[in-house]
């Protein structure tokens, strides 16, 4: 019968020798997160990183050079020598999950990483132009909410849209358990990021000017496209038209208590500030160190003598997809390059005056 003790000092002994190598395994450091929501494929297939979307440009561009899997994360996850990661989170709910599967990932060390959402929107022409890109003070969430049928509604009711917790639109409600509805973003984090980049060209062309030619009612829409600080509206599924341009702005009002003004809407970023906020609370992520940045590939409304369907602007997706490229990029590598300060402590800009 052979001798168990031996070999069970030699597995012991082997287990000890193995807990330097264990400890030496930590955590890669994230600097800063860069998210986006899709991307398209080409002829060379989907997630080639050869189609359009919103991250090829920042893939091939920061360049982002490395290959990472992250269990329950389906799109690309790619990062750089210099701590920076970028993310195809998916559309809509998925990008919730995405972000948690992120925070869970065990390799990643996300405490002080700041995270920037970089993707593309409608932009309401009262708040500025095709082409354009905003930080966001406030972003809204409009997906809990109580629906009735337009053609339904009572007759001095604006719209068959109201808050849970409330009887009639026009006030808030609550959402206990479903989310935190409205997220103020860190102001001198936004307002410095805002006058870093306020400056910076966005691209025009033919077209852009052709689409914003539809607007002549509404001063902004017809502007070059420029950066400008401007909060959003979120909800997972795509609306239009100027009945739900004139709901958004009511809804982000109501929200911010008259604080911000709709600018973008969008439909992954309160579900991501959602997740971001339940991890902050248990001490996983900063939630002081996000940004989130919208460029406008459409407007949130027909123009002002077009029919009322829905419509995508000619150009406006390779002309936003590069803005948030031009404007998110020169904020990624400020940061990284002033890590030695920004680790501990977040930039802070002073907030521009006027509206």
């Amino acid at each position: 019968m052979p001798c168990l003790r031996p070999c069970g000092l030699a597995l012991a002994l082997l287990f000890t020798s193995l807990l330097p190598l264990a400890a030496q395994a930590k955590p890669m450091v994230v600097k800063v997160v860069v998210l986006t929501t899709f991307e398209a494929g080409s002829s060379a297939g989907a997630g080639s990183g050869q189609g359009s979307g919103e991250f090829v440009l920042w893939a091939n561009r920061l360049p982002l050079t490395h290959k990472l899997k992250v269990p329950g994360i389906e799109g690309r996850v790619l990062y750089s020598d210099d701590g920076v990661l970028g993310v195809v989170t998916g559309m809509r709910a998925r990008a919730r999950e995405s972000v948690a599967a992120l925070v869970l990932d065990p390799d990643l060390d996300l405490s002080h990483a700041y995270w920037i959402v970089a993707g593309i929107a409608g932009v309401d022409p009262r708040a500025g132009s095709i082409g354009s890109a905003a930080w966001a003070r406030y972003v809204v969430d409009a997906d809990p909410i109580f629906e009735m049928d337009d053609r339904d509604i009572p007759k001095d009711w604006p719209e068959g849209l109201w808050s849970l917790g409330a009887a009639r639109p026009g006030v808030k409600g609550s959402a206990p358990g479903s989310s935190d509805m409205v997220w103020a973003l860190n102001p001198g984090l936004t307002a410095w990021a805002f006058n870093l980049t306020r400056d910076i060209a966005l691209p025009d062309n033919d077209q852009l000017r052709a689409v914003r030619a539809k607007y002549p009612s509404d001063p902004a829409a017809l502007r070059p496209p420029s950066v400008f600080l401007g909060d959003e509206l979120g909800a997972t599924r795509f609306w239009h038209g100027p009945r739900r341009t004139q709901w958004a702005r009511d809804w982000v009002r109501l929200w911010t208590d008259g604080k911000g003004a709709f600018a973008m809407t969008a439909c992954e970023d309160q579900g991501i500030l959602d997740v971001l906020g339940l991890f902050a609370r248990q001490g996983r992520v900063d939630a002081g160190r996000v940004l989130v940045l919208r460029t406008a590939s459409n407007y949130s409304r027909p123009g002002d003598s077009e029919t009322p369907e829905i419509r995508f602007a000619p150009g406006g997706a390779a002309a936003a997809f590069e803005a948030a490229y031009r404007v998110g990029a020169p904020v990624v590598k400020a940061l990284v390059a002033g890590w030695d300060r920004y680790a501990a402590t977040p930039p802070q800009g002073a907030a521009p005056s006027g509206p």
